[in-house]
């Protein structure tokens, strides 16, 4: 191996150069035997760390010919082919990103934590996610023998802050829309509280009207989702099609446009922070308000974790009743609580055919689902 110093005399004391970086340094002094000394022990430092690079490449290029070439390219286009749909344009589009340019070709044995410091310093919010998910995936596919960055050492994920929409920003929006499939659809996600493309794609055959339930796969998680309605989303579904997608002309939209038509409508009304997302953080603070059993909002979320609910809930003040109070209403039969089988909430049968038909407040909170209005659920 090349060694890393070379020695030469100046004048009457001894020098050496770094043969890579062409860099001059005394080594002060004039003797011969202690400048070689001095210059076997630089070279030393250098060889040793190197050595034992290229000792631990020899026993992993045995098991993967590929590991000496394999680039962080090659580990962000393999994590794209595992994803579907939206979650795979957001990879792709998370990819393309400049800041990856610093590591796009650079070998992963070769990578240390500077490389992804000076990524992250230059990227943003949705840089260091991804940046994470790809070197996880590196690790998890033995590609990267050992983590660049321990988990510790990750600067802080820190999302800007999220609201809900109120109930009289809500009113605004869809008094002031003109258009009326995309006030249905404003109307459809405040008392479904799913997400825009999730409500968007709906078709009629989603609805079935003898269990008064629509029914939908959430398209990021493909989890599915079932949500029982009341009387005024039966009255809203009656002025939609009978068949074929709920919301024509938005079921073949982008998300983007639908979400750009959103942002005009509340740039025009003054509303700032919100967006059509924002519908299922007004749906969960709704519900946690009313009591509205959390089990059952995961469910109509798509959420399989209670700590998600709990996040998009978080800034809701609830009031909690004594237990005594609480008991006394069981007792009453003013709350009835829902049967269970094989781990399923079975609800009664009440069908919902027409915008006249009641449910009764017995019959909804054995289903776990007692309607409010929106004035009702705001108080």
């Amino acid at each position: 191996m090349k060694k890393q110093f070379r020695m030469f005399r100046r004048g009457n004391l001894y020098w050496c150069q770094n043969n890579q970086a062409g860099k001059q340094e005394s080594l002060h002094t004039s003797d011969k035997e202690d400048a070689q000394t001095i210059l076997n022990a630089k070279n030393e430092a250098h060889r040793q760390p190197n050595l034992n690079f290229q000792i631990a490449r020899a026993y992993l290029v045995a098991s993967d010919s590929e590991i000496g070439k394999r680039t962080w390219a090659t580990v962000m286009e393999e994590a794209a082919k595992l994803k579907k749909g939206p979650t795979r344009s957001r990879c792709l589009a998370a990819i393309r990103d400049s800041a990856f340019d610093q590591i796009r070709t650079l070998p992963l044995l070769q990578t240390n934590p500077t490389h992804f410091f000076r990524v992250l310093e230059e990227g943003t919010v949705s840089t260091n996610m991804f940046l994470r998910r790809f070197h996880n995936f590196a690790l998890d596919m033995n590609w990267l023998p050992w983590p660049v960055l321990p988990r510790k050492r990750w600067p802080k994920v820190s999302h800007k802050e999220k609201r809900a929409i109120t109930l009289e920003e809500h009113q605004q929006i869809v008094e002031r829309e003109p258009n009326a499939e995309m006030k249905a659809f404003y109307q459809l996600c405040w008392h479904l509280g799913g997400s825009q493309s999730d409500i968007a794609t709906l078709h009629a055959e989603d609805v079935d009207w003898t269990a008064a339930t629509i029914s939908y796969s959430r398209k990021k998680t493909e989890r599915n989702s079932q949500i029982r309605f009341g009387n005024e989303v039966a009255a809203l579904l009656h002025t939609l099609p009978v068949s074929g997608a709920l919301f024509p002309r938005l079921a073949n939209m982008h998300e983007r446009h639908r979400a750009k038509e959103f942002n005009r409508r509340c740039k025009g009304l003054g509303i700032k922070g919100v967006s059509l997302h924002c519908y299922r953080y007004s749906w969960a603070q709704r519900a946690k308000a009313c009591g509205f059993p959390e089990r059952f909002a995961q469910q109509a979320l798509g959420q399989s974790s209670k700590a998600v609910h709990r996040a998009y809930a978080k800034k809701v003040d609830v009031i909690v009743p004594s237990l005594e109070e609480y008991e006394a209403l069981l007792h009453s039969r003013k709350v009835v609580p829902a049967e269970f089988q094989t781990g399923t909430a079975v609800m009664p049968d009440v069908p919902v055919s027409s915008p006249n038909v009641k449910i009764s407040t017995a019959s909804a909170s054995a289903s776990g689902q007692i309607r409010s209005t929106p004035s009702q659920a705001a108080s």
